[in-house]
């Protein structure tokens, strides 16, 4: 299944979209896709009840906003310098264990929103990442059994800060959490429509020229490896997001000159399998 969501802001509704790639109103199923849905069990009763009643949903207008395919989740973890060739342009050793930090889940926005340059920005950079969503609550997972516990995958923007994350004190997060650094899908796919994770190709491309283009087989450290790790030190819940890092050509690692987002500019990418997303960078309409 892809889960979707759509919508105004706060008045987000829940929606699939078909094998056509039509979407369609789930309203009437009674639910939102979000920690409750997950913790009862709620993609297998979504796949029943689809089976009865997918023939008479209405479809979405085709001008309907798309919002993240996860109301908010309890947590957004990130997995730091997890490809080997976005390390080397960082100048950061290969990490040992994976490097964790959080985003805001304020930052959550939809797939086509804009990214704001938050007030004082110097150096607003996009990142192309894989998100796994969680499915069934984690703690102390092994690697063995950590796949069981994950719901599905979303394109993810991790949305950063340099000048914030590196020179303000303190922790990454700075840098990761202004408001829509966090753009997620379009939708949601469900594992059985991923069949390998570790195989996918993700690009981002910058007012149409691509900057990062790279597989997943280029991760560090694979998803049953993250989701048993992060277990060990906190309790995963159904709808958390980890983002699984990003590969070589964000705005901070380029040659000669570093290039980072102005107002005006269009980013845009995709993950195989995940769809893509678009989203022009504008000043913050609050600095």
């Amino acid at each position: 299944m892809k889960l979707i969501r759509f919508g105004e802001k706060g008045q987000e509704k829940p929606g699939i979209q078909n094998s056509e790639g039509k979407n369609l109103d789930c309203s009437s199923f009674g639910e939102d896709w979000n920690e409750t849905f997950l913790t009862h069990n709620g993609l297998e009763r979504l796949k029943v009840w689809l089976q009865a009643n997918q023939s008479k949903l209405p479809e979405i207008p085709a001008n309907s906003r798309l919002a993240s395919p996860i109301a908010r989740p309890s947590k957004i973890i990130c997995v730091g310098l997890n490809y080997r060739k976005h390390a080397a342009e960082a100048g950061m050793a290969v990490p040992e264990v994976p490097i964790l930090f959080m985003k805001a889940t304020s930052s959550l926005s939809g797939p086509d929103d804009p990214i704001f340059i938050p007030r004082n920005s110097k150096k607003t950079d996009w990142e192309v990442e894989l998100a796994v969503v969680i499915g069934k609550r984690a703690k102390y997972v092994s690697v063995e059994n950590a796949m069981d516990h994950v719901a599905g995958y979303c394109l993810h923007n991790d949305v950063s800060e340099r000048d914030f994350q590196l020179n303000h004190g303190g922790q990454w997060v700075k840098g990761k959490s202004a408001d829509n650094f966090a753009p997620l899908g379009p939708f949601l796919a469900t594992k059985e429509e991923i069949p390998d994770p570790h195989q996918l190709r993700l690009w981002l491309k910058l007012n149409g020229k691509i900057l990062q283009d790279s597989s997943t087989s280029d991760l560090i450290f694979d998803i049953p490896t993250i989701v048993s790790h992060i277990s060990q030190y906190m309790t995963l819940l159904p709808g958390d997001v980890i983002s699984t890092g990003t590969p070589a050509g964000v705005g901070m690692g380029l040659k000669p000159e570093p290039k980072y987002l102005e107002h005006g500019d269009v980013v845009e990418l995709g993950i195989e399998g995940l769809g893509i997303s678009r989203q022009v960078a504008i000043n913050d309409p609050e600095a």
